[in-house]
């Protein structure tokens, strides 16, 4: 049997490169990377193809029941990664540990289904920025829930919340 070698062409070479740009290059699926305007658009177009019923209020943020729960996609460029960056007057929870986008916040009192907002299930760190009160993550266990961890005015952040991230189904905001 006779072996032969392909030399690649110049084309190929070109194909190759391109193909290990595009793995490497940050895209939807890290919503968290520094990106152009043109993809932070993908992904706000994306997420609300998988969570109907939003709508955009600028180029990063989607807005639920008339801004009662807003999801912003990507961090703004000038944030530095790793830093828990909830605006005054809310209390929000990330999809990733270290306050990974995307970011869903909420500013409302009581008991709310994160369901709702098609967030059970992917909080991983959490930060409140509140004046006053305390909100409590919890996973419903059939007719009970367990609280997972909280967070408010005496401790404000939580960058990992260990073996309780992914597990919140509710949250409930007290002393408002």
């Amino acid at each position: 049997m006779k072996l032969t070698t392909v030399r690649p062409t110049r084309q190929t070479a070109a194909v190759l490169l391109a193909a290990v740009a595009a793995i490497s290059t940050p895209g939807s699926a890290n919503a968290d990377a520094t990106t152009t305007p043109g993809s932070v658009q993908g992904v706000v177009d994306g997420y609300l193809r998988a969570h109907p019923g939003g709508k955009q209020t600028s180029d990063r943020d989607i807005s639920y029941a008339d801004g009662t729960f807003i999801v912003t996609v990507a961090r703004p460029d000038a944030i530095t990664l790793a830093a828990a960056d909830c605006p005054s007057g809310w209390y929000c929870f990330y999809d990733g540990i270290n306050y990974t986008y995307p970011r869903g916040r909420l500013s409302s009192c009581g008991w709310q289904d994160l369901a709702t907002w098609g967030w059970r299930n992917r909080i991983e760190s959490a930060h409140y920025n509140m004046s006053s009160g305390t909100v409590a993550f919890l996973h419903e266990n059939g007719a009970t829930d367990t609280r997972l961890f909280t967070v408010g005015t005496s401790s404000r952040t939580l960058a990992n919340a260990g073996t309780n991230s992914n597990r919140a189904d509710y949250v409930s905001r007290t002393g408002c």
